[in-house]
C-alpha cells in the first residue's frame, strides 16, 4: 500500500521525482559525467589509501597555509564550473538570429546567466582573493598563524558549503532566473514561486558566514599580530590592501546577510518589505543590495593592487615608488568605496542633486586608482625589469584596466548612464573590471607566490602559453560587447532579430574559446609543473628576488611559520635582514602555542548544507533536527578543553634539534 500525498509531503516537502531535471539532456549529460569523474576521483583517492591522509592533513587542518591553498582549489574548481555557463551563454547568443532559436530554452538560459554571476563573484573571485590572503599576510607579517585558526578552518568550509548548494541546484531542483542579484518583484513567490531563488539566498547566506568570519580573523591578525617592530606604516602593500579589504567585508557582508533575510521573510512568511503593497519598496532591495554590492568590486580588486605592487617591486628591482601615498591611495579608495553604491541605477529617477553627488564621487575614486598606476610606472622607470610570468600579467593588467576604468568614468555620468545602462556595454566595462583587474592579479599571485607554497616553479613555457590565451581572448571576447552596447542591444537576452549583430557575437564566442585554451593550459602547466618539479637551487632563499618578510622562511614554510620571530626595522624588512648580514632570525625563540586540527569546521558546514536542504524544499522536521544539531555541535565546541598545545614559557631551548622536537610534539598534539 502506498503513502497517501500528504504524509508523502510531510516527509519530503514539495521535492519530488518532478524535481530531477531529467527532461533537459544537457543537465542529463553534465551529470553523467560529474558522477563519473567524481567516481573516478573516489577510486583514486582510495587506491592510494589517500582519505586518511586528506583528513587529517587537509580537511581537518587549522594551518593557515593549507587552508589558503585549499580556497584556492575551490576557486579554480569553481572557475570551470563558472566559465562553462560562460561559454554556453556565447555559444546561444552566437547562434540564435533570426528563425535559429540556438540550443537552450529559455528557462534554461535564464538560469545559466544568473548562475554565471553567482559563481563567478563569490564562488570564484571571494575564494581566490581570500586563499591568497590567508597565505601570504600572515607570512608577510611574521605571524605563525592567524588569530583564530579553527575560526580559520570554520569560514572555509562554510564557503565550501555555499558552493556545494549551489552545485546541488543544478541537478535537483533548479537555480534562480532572476539575474545575479535577485532584484525583486522578479525574485519573490509570485513571480518564482520554484525553489531557485532559494538556493539563491541560503547558498550566499551559508557562504556569507564563512566570508564575514574570515574577515573578522584576518583584520584581528594584522592588527594584533605584526612582528615586532612592525608598525603599521612598515606593511607591506599587499597586507594593507588585505586589511582594507577585510574591513569592507566586515561592513559590507552584514548588510548582504540582512537583506537575503528579509527577502527570505517576504518568500517564506508572506511579509511586504520589497513588494509594492503594503508599506514595502522593490527599489529598497536594490539600494540595499549595492550597499553591498560596490564595495564588493572593491573587496575583490584591492588585493589585486596589492600583488601588483609586490610583484612591480620584485621584477623591477626596485623599492615601492610613493609607498606613503600607496597606503593613503588604498584607504581612500576603501573609504569612498562607500560612496558610490546608486551609480548602478541612476534611472531610478531619484533627481538631479542625488545622481550629482554620486556622480562626481565615483569620478573622484579613480584619482587614487590612477595614482596607484603611476606609481607601480614610477617603480618600474629605470629598473632593471625582468619580464617573468608575474610581471607579464602586471603589464596586461595595465592596459586593460585602465581602458575598464576610462569606461567606468563614463559610465559615472548620469546622462551617459541613462543611455548605456542595462545594455551590453555596462557588461563589457565590468568584466574588463574584474577580469583585467582581478583576475589578472590573481593569476599574478599564483605564478609569484607558488614557489613560496610548494617550492618550486610553475613552468613557464605552459604560463605564458596560458597569458597569451587569456589576454587576447578577453579582448577578443569583450570588445564586441562595448560595440553592441554602443549600438543599444540590452543585456540577458538569448535571442536577436538583426542578423547585422551576429558577426560581433561570433568574434565574442571565439574571444570565450581563447580564453577556455586559456584555462586549459593553466591545468596543464601546474600539471606539468608538478611532475618536472622545477626544484629551487636554495630552497630557503628567494626564487624571485622578492623584497617582503614572507620570504624570510624557507619555501614552502614549515607548519609553524617562523620558530624565531623576526624583529623588523625597515619597511623593506627582507633588504634589511639582507644588508645586516642574515636572512632570518637566529634568537628570539619564544613559546608555541599551536591548536591542533578539529573536525567541528566540517561538521558544522555539512550540517547547514542539510539546513538549507530542507529549508529549500520545506522539509520542516529536517530543518528542525539540523539546526538543533547545530546548536549542539557549536556549543559542544565550546567545551574543548584540551585543544591547544602549548610549551612552557620556562622551557629552556639549547640546540636546534630540541627546538625542532618540541615544535614536533606541539603539532602532533
Amino acid at each position: 500500500m502506498f503513502p497517501d500525498a500528504a504524509f508523502l509531503k510531510l516527509i519530503f516537502g514539495r521535492l519530488t521525482l518532478e524535481s530531477l531535471p531529467l527532461h533537459e539532456p544537457i543537465l542529463v549529460a553534465t551529470f553523467a559525467m560529474v558522477a563519473l569523474g567524481g567516481l573516478a576521483l573516489v577510486g583514486v583517492l582510495s587506491y592510494f589509501r589517500l582519505w586518511g591522509y586528506l583528513w587529517r592533513e587537509w580537511f581537518t587542518t587549522v594551518d593557515h597555509k593549507r587552508i589558503g591553498i585549499m580556497y584556492m582549489v575551490l576557486g579554480l574548481v569553481m572557475l570551470l564550473r563558472g566559465f562553462a555557463d560562460a561559454i554556453m551563454m556565447r555559444l546561444q547568443q552566437a547562434m540564435a538570429f533570426g528563425g535559429s532559436e540556438g540550443y537552450l530554452n529559455a528557462h534554461h538560459y535564464d538560469q545559466i546567466f544568473t548562475a554565471h554571476g553567482v559563481i563567478m563573484i563569490f564562488f570564484v573571485a571571494m575564494p581566490l582573493v581570500t586563499g591568497l590572503m590567508n597565505y601570504v599576510v600572515p607570512l608577510q607579517i611574521g605571524a605563525r598563524d592567524v588569530s583564530f585558526p579553527f575560526l580559520n578552518n570554520f569560514s572555509f568550509w562554510m564557503t565550501t558549503a555555499g558552493a556545494v548548494l549551489v552545485m546541488m541546484s543544478l541537478f535537483v531542483g533548479e537555480f534562480a532566473r532572476t539575474g545575479w542579484l535577485a532584484y525583486p518583484p522578479l525574485s519573490s513567490i509570485g513571480y518564482s514561486p520554484d525553489v531557485g531563488v532559494d538556493y539563491y539566498i541560503w547558498s550566499l547566506q551559508v557562504a556569507g558566514v564563512g566570508t564575514l568570519l574570515s574577515g573578522i580573523n584576518l583584520i584581528a591578525t594584522i592588527v594584533k599580530m605584526r612582528a615586532p617592530g612592525m608598525t603599521m606604516m612598515r606593511l607591506p602593500v599587499f597586507t594593507w590592501t588585505s586589511l582594507c579589504t577585510n574591513v569592507l567585508i566586515v561592513a559590507a557582508f552584514p548588510v548582504l546577510t540582512a537583506v537575503l533575510a528579509l527577502l527570505s521573510l517576504d518568500r517564506y512568511l508572506g511579509t511586504n518589505f520589497f513588494t509594492n503593497d503594503f508599506g514595502g519598496d522593490p527599489m529598497m532591495y536594490v539600494n540595499l543590495i549595492w550597499i553591498w554590492g560596490h564595495p564588493e568590486v572593491y573587496i575583490l580588486i584591492l588585493p589585486a593592487f596589492g600583488i601588483f605592487s609586490e610583484v612591480t617591486s620584485t621584477f623591477a628591482g626596485k623599492r615601492l615608488f610613493g609607498y606613503t601615498s600607496m597606503v593613503y591611495a588604498t584607504v581612500v579608495i576603501t573609504i569612498l568605496a562607500y560612496l558610490v553604491w546608486l551609480h548602478h541605477f541612476f534611472t531610478m529617477g531619484s533627481g538631479a542633486s542625488v545622481n550629482s553627488f554620486f556622480g562626481i564621487t565615483t569620478m573622484i575614486i579613480s584619482i587614487p586608482t590612477g595614482a596607484k598606476i603611476f606609481n607601480w610606472l614610477f617603480t618600474m622607470y629605470r629598473g632593471r625589469i625582468r619580464f617573468e610570468l608575474p610581471m607579464m600579467w602586471t603589464v596586461a593588467f595595465m592596459l586593460t584596466f585602465v581602458i575598464g576604468g576610462m569606461t567606468g568614468v563614463l559610465l559615472a555620468v548620469p546622462p551617459a548612464d541613462f543611455v548605456l545602462h542595462n545594455s551590453l556595454f555596462l557588461v563589457a566595462h565590468f568584466h574588463n573590471v574584474i577580469i583585467g583587474g582581478v583576475l589578472f592579479g590573481l593569476f599574478a599571485g599564483i605564478s609569484y607566490w607558488f614557489p613560496k607554497a610548494f617550492g618550486f616553479k610553475l613552468d613557464p613555457f605552459w604560463g605564458k602559453l596560458s597569458f597569451w590565451f587569456w589576454v587576447v581572448g578577453f579582448w577578443f571576447a569583450f570588445m564586441p560587447l562595448y560595440v553592441l552596447g554602443l549600438m543599444g542591444v540590452t543585456r540577458r537576452l538569448r535571442h536577436f532579430d538583426d542578423p547585422s549583430l551576429q558577426i560581433w557575437f561570433i568574434i565574442a564566442a571565439f574571444g570565450a574559446f581563447l580564453i577556455a585554451l586559456g584555462i586549459l593550459c593553466f591545468l596543464v602547466q601546474i600539471f606539468v609543473s608538478i611532475r618536472r618539479r622545477h626544484a629551487l637551487a636554495d630552497l630557503t632563499g628567494d626564487p624571485w628576488d622578492g623584497r617582503t618578510l614572507e620570504w624570510s622562511t624557507s619555501s614552502p614554510p614549515p607548519d609553524y611559520n617562523f620558530a624565531f620571530t623576526p624583529v623588523v626595522h625597515d619597511n623593506d624588512a627582507w633588504w634589511d635582514m639582507k644588508r645586516r648580514g642574515h636572512v632570518r632570525p637566529v634568537d628570539g625563540f619564544r613559546a608555541i602555542h599551536m591548536p591542533s586540527n578539529t573536525a567541528t569546521g566540517i561538521i558544522l558546514a555539512g550540517i547547514s548544507i542539510v539546513f538549507s536542504f530542507a529549508m529549500i524544499w520545506y522539509i520542516w522536521w529536517l530543518a528542525g533536527l539540523s539546526f538543533v544539531a547545530l546548536l549542539a555541535v557549536a556549543i559542544g565546541h565550546t567545551f574543548n578543553y584540551k585543544r591547544d598545545f602549548h610549551i612552557p614559557v620556562d622551557t629552556v631551548v639549547e640546540t636546534e634539534d630540541e627546538r625542532t622536537r618540541l615544535l614536533g610534539a606541539g603539532l602532533r598534539s
